[in-house]
């Protein structure tokens, strides 16, 4: 069996068992965590680091709940072995946050009511962060269409238009 080109040296990709060792920046810190080869990012981030934050829903890369920032590139790491993030640089929902303090764009998720159980909103903080960082003045088409990527059960989908259209402008509530 030949070697993968993600897969560290030394490990086969039919070698199940093998455990390795991947180290990277999570929310500005050097980590280093050892997980199995089979391990998706989202793994080792939940179970080894205790980001939590990252939420598993359908575990395909449909839902968006498990999206994350990898060299500021927005990711759904259920599709990601953990490998492939050794060296790189990860920003997942826990990172967002400073000082106790909301982010501007977690604040509007509250004052626009984003959010309802919650669940999808972590994977929707993570793409929107990516698209105010890359973009603050994409216009609402291309927003809500780069929006509908994730998806929620609850919303419907305005609210969180709204908060991520206001916190790309730098308006509050």
């Amino acid at each position: 069996m030949s070697e993968a080109a993600d897969v560290p040296t030394g490990v086969s990709v039919g070698a199940a068992d093998a455990r390795f060792t991947v180290r990277f920046e999570l929310n500005g810190e050097r980590r280093e965590v050892e997980v199995p080869a089979r391990w998706t990012l989202a793994d080792a981030l939940r179970e080894r680091l205790g980001a939590t934050g990252t939420h598993l829903g359908c575990e395909q890369g449909v839902c968006g709940a498990c999206t994350v920032l990898l060299d500021d590139e927005p990711v759904r790491s259920c599709l990601l072995l953990a490998v492939q993030a050794d060296g790189r640089r990860i920003r997942t929902v826990e990172g967002l946050a400073a000082n106790g303090e909301c982010a501007p764009l977690q604040q509007a998720f509250i004052d626009h009511h984003a959010l309802q159980c919650g669940f999808c909103t972590p994977g929707f903080l993570m793409l929107a962060t990516a698209l105010v960082e890359d973009d603050p003045e994409m216009d609402d088409e291309t927003l809500r269409a780069s929006l509908s990527s994730n998806l929620c059960r609850c919303t419907g989908y305005r609210p969180i238009f709204d908060a991520v259209a206001a916190a790309r402008k730098g308006e509050g509530g």
